[in-house]
């Protein structure tokens, strides 16, 4: 209601009804906006007091509102990084706003979070600089994917460049009467590795198991009656660069076996076994019988080069045994 002054006329208050209302309804809205806000808003003053402290700040940090108000920010400072604080304050006594500020705060039970901080000076209605307020957004895990896609990235590298250098030695090492006969002995070498790479994708790029590749390589050669090639030796797992080798060296055992040794007769056959040392040696023994009478190669072939060299890159040794009665080839990798 308007009121009369000392002459008798009316004047105006100061501030209308509605007006006090509609700030009071603002004050509310921006209380509940903090309030369930998923990021922690914390206010201080300029001696690092914190003075406010909402439900995210609680939930991030582990402090309850009664528990840090009234205590120094420094309680969730780590005391490798108290210095942080003393730039901080410096710098909002400036007027300066400190945007996405990534460093690392500690929780009430000791363990340690990444955290990206916005810091905003508070000004008085005489815009004197009384305090800060500071927005703090957990990021650990963030970080924490883009560390694993940056891991995850590095060893694709790795693998790529691996399996190119062993892509490149087959294609350096491979060698035929003609160029039909050239391309098909590289296809062959190339899904040997292919082969092993599917069982790749089903572990995880964990590795793989000798028998799996043993399997997929003599997959031709096995038959549900057939025991032309028998296998035995206890599960072993293979990292990805040995299992590729392993899968390289067997398709080249078969291969030749198929062409011109045991696997080339109806009557011939295979003992293929596999067995690990206490001191992390793979052995791996290839029998051939029942095949064409061998004889001693008067040179070494090219397959038998690409065997050797394929090993010799994992640090282990190959020995060739050219018996009368079939191939007996041994095989050590240190895995």
């Amino acid at each position: 209601m308007a009121s009369k002054d000392e002459s008798g006329l009316q004047r105006k208050p100061l501030v209308s009804e509605p007006a006090l209302e509609r700030a009071e309804r603002l004050a509310n809205l921006l209380a509940s906006i903090v309030e369930s806000s998923d990021d922690a808003i914390v206010s201080k003053n300029l001696d690092g007091v914190i003075t406010s402290w909402n439900k995210a700040a609680e939930r991030i940090f582990g402090y309850s509102a009664s528990e840090a108000t009234g205590q120094p920010i420094t309680l969730v400072i780590p005391e490798d990084r108290q210095s942080e604080e003393r730039e901080i304050l410096t710098r909002i006594r400036r007027g300066e706003r400190i945007d996405h500020f990534e460093t690392v705060r500690r929780r009430r039970d000791g363990s340690v979070i990444i955290v990206s901080l916005t810091i905003s000076p508070v000004k008085d209605g005489y815009g004197n600089i009384i305090g800060a307020s500071k927005i703090a957004r957990d990021i650990t895990e963030q970080k924490r994917n883009q560390e694993r896609i940056s891991v995850l990235a590095r060893e694709a590298e790795h693998r790529s460049k691996n399996i190119l250098a062993n892509v490149q030695a087959i294609v350096n090492l491979s060698q035929s009467d003609s160029p039909e006969g050239l391309k098909q002995v590289i296809s062959g070498r190339i899904q040997a590795m292919s082969n092993v790479h599917s069982l790749f994708v089903e572990a995880r790029w964990v590795g793989a198991e000798v028998s799996a590749i043993a399997k997929q390589e003599l997959a031709p050669y096995l038959s549900e009656h057939d025991t032309r090639v028998r296998m035995e030796g206890l599960q072993t797992v293979l990292d990805p660069t040995a299992a590729q080798a392993v899968a390289v060296v067997l398709h080249e055992l078969a291969t030749n076996a198929s062409k011109y040794g045991a696997l080339s007769s109806a009557k011939g056959h295979i003992r293929l076994a596999w067995s690990r040392s206490e001191d992390g040696q793979l052995a791996i023994r290839w029998t051939e019988f029942g095949g064409p009478r061998v004889n001693l190669p008067e040179r070494k072939g090219f397959g038998s080069r690409l065997i050797e060299g394929t090993i010799s890159q994992l640090g282990g040794e190959v020995l060739f045994d050219w018996r009368a009665e079939g191939l007996h080839c041994e095989i050590a990798i240190p895995i």
